[in-house]
């Protein structure tokens, strides 16, 4: 099977656990303790990935100084497009409870909603098709962490915004083009970057890892630890330590 259509396939499966936990999430309600409980798992999870697979695996490929780069770049990039998106209306888009701003209260967040979720995929979605360059597999334990995660990410996001009055149609029409995206996303880091040099590489899969490590610490934790309190370190280290586990079997 050609490489760049194993890119669209393995993006777009990690993409569709976001329409699965959106499809969850609007249509049960379930308590907001399991909900915090799920997400601290993904944290942890994608964490492992972060660490293990993504700043692991840059610094093994171009050394520490394009890692560092790559890394502090992802992290500053994600950290200023949320602020943006935050005062436009974004600012609880993962949150599951009655946080998130309705049309109504702020004109125009529908779209940083939809701009924020786009901008929380794309990092995890572009690193899948990154590591099939020079005829690389991609990493089960990403593809685990980015599906894992993406599931409490949807679902969370998908309970809040019902309690924001969007219709069903908005949601799942949102989570189901950003699945599409995520595929678009994999294929492009493997079709843009096939000729970069090794360094080059390196620091994009650093970039995706700095930025995936900011949003956990901007939007996944906080949501976590908003119900599940005292027991979302335990829990975000369960994840940590199951992600850990499958990297290394």
């Amino acid at each position: 099977m050609p490489e760049v259509v194993q890119a669209a396939g393995w993006g777009l499966l990690a993409g569709s656990a976001l329409v699965v936990g959106a499809l969850v999430g609007y249509l049960v309600r379930i308590p907001a303790r399991v909900v915090a409980g799920v997400m601290a798992f993904g944290s942890g999870v994608l964490l492992s990935a972060v660490s293990f697979e993504l700043i692991a695996e840059a610094n093994e490929r171009g050394g520490l100084t394009p890692t560092v780069i790559g890394a502090v770049t992802g992290a500053v990039v994600y950290a200023g497009a949320n602020m943006l998106l935050a005062r436009r209306g974004a600012r609880h888009r993962k949150r599951s409870g009655g946080q998130q701003s309705s049309e109504e209260e702020q004109p125009g967040s529908g779209t940083a909603i939809a701009l924020g979720a786009l901008l929380d995929g794309v990092p995890e979605s572009m690193v899948i098709g990154v590591s099939l360059l020079g005829g690389g597999t991609v990493s089960a334990v990403t593809v685990a962490a980015v599906f894992i995660s993406n599931v409490p990410e949807g679902l969370s996001s998908a309970a809040g915004m019902r309690r924001a009055g969007r219709g069903r149609r908005y949601v799942l029409g949102l989570w189901g083009g950003i699945a599409v995206i995520s595929a678009a996303a994999s294929v492009f880091g493997y079709a843009v970057l096939g000729d970069a040099p090794v360094s080059v590489l390196a620091a994009v899969t650093a970039l995706a890892g700095g930025a995936i490590l900011t949003m956990i610490a901007d939007t996944m934790i906080p949501e976590a630890f908003e119900d599940a309190h005292l027991l979302t370190g335990l829990i975000t280290m369960v994840g940590f330590l199951a992600a850990f586990a499958l990297s290394h079997a």
